[in-house]
């Protein structure tokens, strides 16, 4: 069985989490600057057996794509080209960001780790994969 890993992308700081191999826990792996992205997950990849890889979708508030999805959009092209074996999927990553830095508040991280972007970074990344996993979960159960 293979673990399902999260993307969280951003122009300077990619945000990663991963489950474990049961694919039922979500855990926030490590923050890489976005220009190293694809040489990690090389990496990662040779050692880790992912059999899905989940990326967040930037939507505004009205359901279209934000202004974030024009560089979103080529590095997944870019993805599925470097790993054209393993299935990508995009998944709704609207206000991971405030629920990231809520979870961090509700955690009682002072500010000065609230700060940390690449933390911030890391757990939209964990949120993106665990709404994922709810509505695989939900879905699957409906058929």
């Amino acid at each position: 069985m293979g673990r399902i890993l999260a993307i969280d992308y951003g122009r300077k700081r990619v945000g990663l989490a991963v489950t474990d191999e049961m694919k039922m826990i979500a855990t926030g792996l490590t923050t890489v600057h976005s220009k190293d992205i694809i040489a990690f997950l090389k990496d990662y990849l040779s050692r880790e057996n992912v059999e899905c890889i989940v990326v967040g979708e930037p939507f505004d508030m009205k359901s279209q794509a934000s202004e974030a999805a024009k560089y979103i959009d080529p590095f997944v092209k870019h993805l599925k080209k470097q790993f054209p074996d393993i299935p990508v999927e995009r998944m709704d990553e609207r206000f991971t960001s405030q629920m990231a830095f809520q979870a961090m508040i509700d955690a009682g991280l002072k500010k000065k780790a609230r700060q940390n972007k690449s933390l911030v970074d890391t757990i939209s990344a964990t949120i993106i994969l665990q709404s994922y996993l709810e509505k695989k979960s939900n879905t699957d159960n409906r058929t």
